[in-house]
């Protein structure tokens, strides 16, 4: 993803609003999208305030989330008409009976390790040096039984190691670097910003999980509720989509 400030400062002021500057007067569609607050969001702040839903009738709040689990129950309950979540929640969900359906991508792994928005984190003294010292330690996930720990045992595998001794604890990402600082666990599983924020305040990098599982993972989409509005999907798809491709820009 490009527009690397641009985009965090979208991200951190969406929880206070963002105007729409394109939105047009008169009756529009006011629509609620549930999003976790991570760097993986930011293209819909983005599209907000370029104006991309506001031409197409939308008026859109975004109400932060703390995990794709709870933009389901969001969505499913009708606070939300679109919401992100990974795609192991989604999968889930889906097995479940929940009728939801994929409208967007969310974002894709960039494939490279040491290069990618999802890292293993320890303190720099820690022995742990790769996926393949994970076993028998306590790593912390946002979320238990999901797209972290799953990729997390797979890039143990794929490191000839057993994961199955792994202790995985939840936290919320933005109490995870200072968990990991505190001795309360021995490692920790974010996405950006919270990478960047754990290695400013001294911790290392020992996995890429999700680049190390898969090379192409789709991480995660948008998605709504299959009786959702057939013209309003389409709309908020293409203003999804005009966002994403917006955000890619140089």
């Amino acid at each position: 993803m490009r527009r690397p400030l641009l985009l965090a400062v979208l991200l951190l002021a969406g929880a206070c609003g963002i105007a729409d500057p394109a939105a047009p007067e008169g009756a529009k569609d006011q629509v609620n999208a549930g999003v976790i607050a991570i760097v993986d969001t930011a293209p819909i702040y983005l599209g907000k305030a370029k104006g991309f839903f506001g031409k197409r009738d939308i008026d859109l709040t975004i109400t932060p989330m703390q995990s794709g689990a709870a933009s389901i129950s969001g969505v499913v309950a009708r606070q939300f008409q679109f919401a992100f979540a990974n795609i192991t929640s989604l999968l889930t969900a889906r097995e479940q009976g929940l009728p939801l359906k994929a409208v967007a991508n969310g974002v894709n792994s960039t494939g490279q390790v040491g290069k990618d928005f999802s890292a293993v984190l320890v303190k720099s003294d820690n022995p742990i040096r790769s996926a393949a010292d994970l076993p028998g330690r306590t790593v912390s996930v946002n979320q238990l039984r999901n797209i972290g720990d799953t990729t997390i045992r797979a890039a143990v595998r794929k490191a000839d190691a057993d994961p199955a001794t792994i202790e995985f604890v939840e936290l919320a990402f933005p109490d995870a670097p200072a968990a990991l600082l505190n001795g309360r666990v021995e490692a920790i599983w974010v996405v950006e910003p919270f990478v960047s924020q754990a290695l400013a305040q001294g911790a290392r990098p020992v996995a890429w999980n999700f680049a190390e599982a898969t090379p192409d993972l789709t991480v995660s989409m948008y998605f709504t509720g299959t009786d959702t509005d057939p013209d309003l999907v389409r709309r908020f798809a293409a203003a999804m989509n005009e966002s994403l491709e917006y955000a890619q820009k140089p």
